[in-house]
Protein backbone atom coordinates (compact mmCIF):
# COMPACT_ATOMS: atom_id res chain seq x y z
CA UNK A 1 0.00 0.00 0.00
CA UNK A 2 0.99 3.82 0.14
CA UNK A 3 1.01 6.64 2.39
CA UNK A 4 -1.26 9.19 2.09
CA UNK A 5 -1.44 12.86 3.19
CA UNK A 6 -4.38 15.64 1.89
CA UNK A 7 -3.47 19.21 1.90
CA UNK A 8 -5.48 22.07 0.68
CA UNK A 9 -8.42 22.61 2.34
CA UNK A 10 -9.85 25.20 4.41
CA UNK A 11 -12.92 27.90 4.76
CA UNK A 12 -14.23 29.14 1.46
CA UNK A 13 -17.67 31.20 0.37
CA UNK A 14 -19.77 29.81 -1.76
CA UNK A 15 -18.91 30.07 -5.58
CA UNK A 16 -15.45 29.69 -4.67
CA UNK A 17 -12.83 27.77 -5.54
CA UNK A 18 -9.88 25.10 -3.81
CA UNK A 19 -7.29 23.40 -4.72
CA UNK A 20 -6.72 19.45 -2.63
CA UNK A 21 -3.47 18.15 -2.73
CA UNK A 22 -2.98 14.39 -2.10
CA UNK A 23 1.03 13.72 -1.76
CA UNK A 24 2.04 9.94 -1.80
CA UNK A 25 4.83 7.92 -0.67
CA UNK A 26 6.64 5.04 -2.04
CA UNK A 27 7.17 3.92 -5.73
CA UNK A 28 4.35 2.15 -6.46
CA UNK A 29 1.99 5.59 -6.72
CA UNK A 30 1.85 5.14 -10.14
CA UNK A 31 0.65 2.22 -10.27
CA UNK A 32 -2.21 2.75 -8.38
CA UNK A 33 -6.25 4.01 -9.61
CA UNK A 34 -6.68 7.13 -7.32
CA UNK A 35 -9.95 8.52 -5.91
CA UNK A 36 -11.83 11.38 -3.79
CA UNK A 37 -14.18 10.77 -1.36
CA UNK A 38 -15.87 13.19 1.07
CA UNK A 39 -17.84 12.51 4.39
CA UNK A 40 -20.10 15.48 5.83
CA UNK A 41 -21.37 16.14 9.35
CA UNK A 42 -24.01 12.54 10.19
CA UNK A 43 -23.80 11.39 6.23
CA UNK A 44 -22.07 8.23 4.90
CA UNK A 45 -18.54 8.60 2.93
CA UNK A 46 -19.27 9.50 -0.93
CA UNK A 47 -17.63 8.97 -3.90
CA UNK A 48 -16.21 12.61 -5.38
CA UNK A 49 -13.92 11.32 -8.38
CA UNK A 50 -11.24 8.77 -9.20
CA UNK A 51 -8.94 8.49 -11.80
CA UNK A 52 -6.34 5.64 -13.34
CA UNK A 53 -3.20 4.88 -12.62
CA UNK A 54 -2.56 6.43 -16.27
CA UNK A 55 -4.49 9.45 -16.13
CA UNK A 56 -6.46 8.68 -19.24
CA UNK A 57 -9.86 8.00 -17.62
CA UNK A 58 -12.11 9.98 -14.94
CA UNK A 59 -15.21 9.30 -13.11
CA UNK A 60 -16.99 11.79 -11.62
CA UNK A 61 -19.89 11.85 -8.77
CA UNK A 62 -22.99 13.51 -10.91
CA UNK A 63 -23.24 16.39 -8.19
CA UNK A 64 -19.67 17.70 -8.81
CA UNK A 65 -19.51 16.75 -12.16
CA UNK A 66 -18.76 20.13 -14.73
CA UNK A 67 -17.86 21.62 -11.23
CA UNK A 68 -14.45 19.54 -9.91
CA UNK A 69 -11.80 18.05 -11.71
CA UNK A 70 -9.51 15.33 -10.73
CA UNK A 71 -5.54 14.73 -12.26
CA UNK A 72 -2.30 13.21 -11.13
CA UNK A 73 1.36 13.93 -11.84
CA UNK A 74 2.98 10.52 -11.16
CA UNK A 75 5.84 12.28 -11.38
CA UNK A 76 5.80 14.21 -8.77
CA UNK A 77 3.60 11.12 -6.52
CA UNK A 78 0.75 13.39 -6.22
CA UNK A 79 -3.31 13.72 -6.99
CA UNK A 80 -5.10 16.69 -7.50
CA UNK A 81 -8.66 18.01 -6.58
CA UNK A 82 -9.58 21.17 -8.82
CA UNK A 83 -12.81 22.60 -6.74
CA UNK A 84 -14.69 25.51 -8.39
CA UNK A 85 -18.19 27.09 -7.85
CA UNK A 86 -17.74 25.71 -4.35
CA UNK A 87 -21.55 24.99 -2.74
CA UNK A 88 -22.27 24.79 0.81
CA UNK A 89 -23.34 21.70 0.29
CA UNK A 90 -19.52 20.73 -0.81
CA UNK A 91 -18.89 20.68 2.78
CA UNK A 92 -17.15 17.87 4.08
CA UNK A 93 -13.91 16.03 5.07
CA UNK A 94 -12.13 15.55 1.81
CA UNK A 95 -10.41 11.77 1.46
CA UNK A 96 -7.93 10.82 -1.06
CA UNK A 97 -7.90 6.56 -1.60
CA UNK A 98 -5.76 4.32 -3.53
CA UNK A 99 -6.18 1.04 -4.81
CA UNK A 100 -4.22 -0.77 -7.67
CA UNK A 101 -6.71 -3.27 -8.67
CA UNK A 102 -10.21 -1.37 -8.78
CA UNK A 103 -11.20 1.80 -10.43
CA UNK A 104 -14.94 2.94 -9.48
CA UNK A 105 -16.88 4.67 -7.01
CA UNK A 106 -16.57 2.16 -4.00
CA UNK A 107 -14.98 3.30 -1.07
CA UNK A 108 -14.77 -0.04 0.50
CA UNK A 109 -12.81 -1.09 -2.78
CA UNK A 110 -9.90 0.86 -1.72
CA UNK A 111 -7.47 -0.21 0.49
CA UNK A 112 -4.72 3.12 1.27
CA UNK A 113 -6.59 6.19 2.50
CA UNK A 114 -5.74 9.36 3.87
CA UNK A 115 -6.39 11.39 7.47
CA UNK A 116 -9.04 13.68 5.28
CA UNK A 117 -8.46 17.65 5.07
CA UNK A 118 -11.77 19.67 6.01
CA UNK A 119 -13.29 21.93 3.35
CA UNK A 120 -16.33 24.27 4.61
CA UNK A 121 -17.95 26.35 2.09
CA UNK A 122 -20.06 28.96 3.78
CA UNK A 123 -23.52 30.49 2.50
Amino acid sequence: QVHLVESGGGLVQAGGSLRLSCAASGRTFSSMHMGWFRQGLGKEREFVAAITWSGITTSYADSVKGRFTISRDNAKNTVYLQMNSLKPEDTAIYYCAGERTYFGTNSSRFGSWGQGTQVTVSS
